[in-house]
């Protein structure tokens, strides 16, 4: 029986040094997933998507990470066990994209790039770990799609990608705000990552837009933070029995040409659909929207994106975590650059 690093291929920069240096060359020898006609998916290293594992990000265009934190949460820890359960259930995820035609592993080059680094004991000095981190892994000039942890790491990533593309246009899509000042007079939690990335900068707040916000709250005014600085607030009822592509349409119109950067919380679907979370909340998205809402980011300039808070301890039969894996799929498949097939049917 084939061995999985056979079946993987080797790193590029070896291939480059036996003489195989053209890109169509390395995508065929490095950039597939394992297949499961190759090898059984219940068999092998539980990278993200059976990809080639490397140490950094050299010579990728887009790498999968994971940040395995959960101390920035408010209610049900355990997202610190997110990244190894999203990538035990990437296993069943496929390389190609039968609904929109994405081939992204025959346009960029993608690994997993394992986890970053940082102390589980005190979070400003994970948030300082976790920045660090990301400023070594973009200074290739690759992107990230990241593994969550909880919503308190893309307050970090987004410092690092400031340093790299300056302030950015976000589509945030999730059951909160994550904009509260404090939260039991902490700064820095999962519930105020996008307040600290407006006052350091670190966010373009006319290109930005939340979508799915929803819940009980501590008055009329929850939003008005956030709608004073500029972004534009989709609550979960404006979605309610209807397509999110007119929406996207629109986001598409705000961010124009600008750098954008993606980040989905598992919590903004409906608990019925992903109930391995810590802060759940009732009438949430469908996945049919979580599509729309990821397919209209198609013709962005996507730089980098995140999927947050799942956890495991509360998803007993894994289908949080599995759509988790499905919908960093389906964000790898827009970025710029993924050739797309028109679909066989």
């Amino acid at each position: 029986m084939l061995q999985l690093a056979q079946l993987m291929g080797k790193h590029p920069l070896q291939q480059q040094q036996n003489g195989i240096s053209s890109t169509a060359a390395r995508w065929k020898a490095f950039n597939k997933p394992v297949s499961g006609n190759e090898l059984p998916r219940t068999s092998g290293i539980a990278s993200m998507y059976r990809l080639p594992v490397q140490q950094d990000t050299e010579g990728l265009d887009v790498a999968f990470v994971g940040v395995a934190m959960d101390i920035g949460t408010s209610n049900k820890s355990g997202t610190r066990h997110g990244p190894r359960a999203i990538r035990a259930e990437s296993a069943l995820v496929r390389e190609y994209n039968k609904d929109t035609g994405a081939c992204p592993y025959e346009s960029l080059m993608v690994a997993d790039v394992g986890d970053v680094n940082f102390t589980p004991y005190n979070l400003p000095q994970a948030v300082k770990d976790i920045r660090n981190g990301y400023v070594k892994l973009l200074s290739t000039g690759c992107k990230t799609l990241t593994l969550g942890g909880d919503h308190t790491i893309t307050y970090p990533i987004l410092q690092a990608y400031k340093e790299k593309y300056g302030p950015v246009g976000l589509v945030h899509v999730d059951a909160h705000g994550d904009t509260s000042n404090t939260m039991m007079g902490c700064t820095i939690t999962h519930g105020t990552p996008f307040r600290r990335a407006v006052e350091e900068g670190l966010l373009d707040c006319k290109r930005v837009v939340q979508i799915g916000l929803r819940g009980s709250g501590y008055s009329n005014t929850d939003y008005s933070w956030a709608m004073d600085q500029g972004f534009r607030v989709v609550p979960a009822r404006h979605c309610y029995h209807k397509s999110l592509v007119p929406l996207m349409e629109e986001v598409r119109q705000q961010m124009g040409d600008g750098p954008v950067y993606l980040s989905f919380d598992i919590d903004a679907l409906d608990p019925a659909y992903a109930p391995g979370t810590g802060t759940p909340e009732m009438a949430g998205l469908t996945p049919i929207q979580a599509l729309d809402i990821i397919w209209g980011c198609k013709g962005m300039n996507i730089i980098g994106g995140d999927l947050v808070e799942v956890s495991p301890p509360f998803d007993t039969t894994g289908i949080t975590a599995l759509t988790g894996a499905q919908l960093l799929f389906e964000m790898l498949c827009v970025f710029p650059g993924v050739r797309y097939e028109k679909p066989a049917v």
